[in-house]
């Protein structure tokens, strides 16, 4: 088993927590966007779709999407739980999941995408949509803030893969998509505080 990863990239860096949450130990290969590596013919047929991560399985079998392969390595590894111990704890955690990724990782990705020099000979750039974007991010994590309140996790009582995605979507909209954190957003900057503690946030 190897995971094909990327140092610099959110999605890679979500399943890289959730593998040290787990314990385990899986051997990775870094191969570097920015220089279009995940693009090679070599790793476009182990995901056509040309995102990072991918994990290899040894038997030749290819996974692609972050959350796909941490539902596999969730099946093979079931504790500690990060995904959900029946179905109704399983919706809830998916829920907060999918309104965190597609709420705010995906603005800051498209902020980061349409403002940065990086991706300017990658695609067409509206540094004006961009903007908006950013914009996008401050709003939605003004709405986390609300939503965590005095909880001690993003989904409940316990971290869970919710967590790791609003973790991961927080330092890359501040990092990469130049979105500075409110100070003002108490609830969300206690529970930053927690997870970034965590052994886990260094992977």
């Amino acid at each position: 088993m190897k995971i094909y990863d990327f140092a610099l990239a959110p999605n890679p860096r979500r399943l890289r927590i959730f593998v040290a949450e787990k314990g385990l130990k899986i051997p990775t290969e870094q191969v570097d966007i920015f220089a279009g590596k995940n693009r090679t013919p070599e790793m476009l047929a182990k995901n056509p779709a040309g995102g990072l991560p991918v994990l290899e399985l040894d038997d030749g079998t290819h996974m692609a999407e972050s959350v796909a392969i941490c539902r596999y390595l969730e099946g093979l590894h079931p504790d500690p739980n990060l995904m959900g111990k029946d179905s109704r704890d399983q919706s809830i955690i998916e829920m907060w999941n999918r309104r965190v990724e597609l709420g705010l990782l995906a603005a800051a990705g498209r902020a980061f995408q349409h403002t940065n020099e990086l991706f300017k000979a990658r695609l067409k750039q509206f540094p004006e949509y961009g903007e908006t974007q950013r914009e996008a991010v401050t709003q939605q994590l003004q709405w986390l803030d609300a939503q965590i309140g005095s909880k001690p996790f993003i989904a409940g009582d316990r971290f869970t893969i919710a967590d790791i995605t609003a973790e991961v979507a927080v330092d890359f909209a501040v990092q990469m998509a130049g979105v500075p954190m409110d100070p003002a957003l108490n609830n969300l900057a206690r529970w930053h505080q927690s997870v970034a503690s965590r052994p886990s946030a260094k992977a």
